[in-house]
């Protein structure tokens, strides 16, 4: 399974970005996807996650500004992430899980800042 991210970028306080993460290769078995980032000093932490059957879950500190979608047959999840805040600033890592492994995107930098 590979995983290409893209989308990030820098944006003020209370702006918006769309982050996109096309899957391909042996995507069959794959049944959960998301995002975790990790800040700089921190460790890496889940942001978002998405099942097969569409059901969604959220780390709190984004929950009502963050929206992870699944679009199944491009074999793409996204994340839509709306007022942004400075504390927000990480490097974004897409994963898709299988029974056996969980695979991981190269990453790509968010920066909120003015």
């Amino acid at each position: 399974v590979q995983l290409v991210e893209s989308g990030g970028g820098l944006v003020q306080p209370g702006g918006s970005l769309r982050l996109s993460c096309a899957a391909s290769g042996n995507i069959f078995s794959i049944y959960a996807m998301g995002w975790y980032r990790q800040a700089p000093g921190k460790q890496r932490e889940l942001v978002a996650t998405i099942a097969n059957s569409g059901h969604t879950n959220y780390a709190d500190s984004v929950k009502d500004r963050f929206t992870i979608s699944r679009d199944n047959a491009k074999n793409l999840v996204s994340l839509q992430m709306n007022s942004l805040k400075p504390e927000d600033t990480a490097v974004y890592y897409c994963y898709a899980q299988n029974p056996q492994n969980r695979y991981w995107g190269q990453g790509t930098q968010v920066t909120v800042s003015s």
